[in-house]
């Protein structure tokens, strides 16, 4: 399990098989997947193969993390970076149990990770993808510094697409 990342109140690890049963209760709160475009997993077998099968970490070095809250060492969701081959872009995603809504993780654990990606692994840009209605995940793009491009197809919803650059590199 390697450590990627550290903040005040958290630790951003990756993914290990040992992640599944979380993984899959996440996913199984339809609040929490509504605005995804993702469905529950079928069973905890489902969500251990798709850890199984992560292979962000290996093919770019960088992927969704693990949070896990330092004082309780529980994990609370994942936040991190993912690249879209298709789209050749970096996009910053984060999903956390609703009883974590409203404590400020997303925004802790996002922030970390943009720094993250600008300061080690030198991106030149990060965009935020959500549906407009999501006004939560659209407060936290913004509060993290990301700013509003334009508007795009997320199937079928509305959806808005954030970015933010890298001032360190120009």
């Amino acid at each position: 399990m390697k450590k990627i990342l550290e903040t005040n109140r958290l630790l951003l690890r990756e993914f290990d098989i040992s992640d599944a049963e979380s993984f899959y209760e996440l996913n199984l709160n339809p609040n929490v997947i509504k605005y995804t475009g993702n469905s529950a997993f079928k069973d905890i077998d489902e969500a251990k193969s798709f850890l199984e099968t992560y292979s962000d970490y290996q093919r770019n070095g960088y992927g969704r993390w693990a949070v896990i809250n330092k004082s309780t060492q529980q994990f609370i969701g994942w936040c991190g970076l993912k690249y879209d081959e298709k789209l050749d872009e970096i996009d910053i995603g984060f999903r956390f149990f609703e009883h974590f809504w409203n404590q400020g993780f997303a925004i802790e654990s996002a922030k970390a990770c943009i720094d993250y990606g600008f300061e080690k692994l030198n991106l030149k840009t990060i965009v935020g993808r959500a549906i407009k209605e999501n006004t939560a995940s659209v407060k936290v793009l913004e509060k993290i510094g990301l700013q509003y491009e334009k508007g795009f197809d997320f199937d079928g919803q509305e959806g808005v697409i954030y970015k933010i650059e890298n001032q360190i590199i120009e």
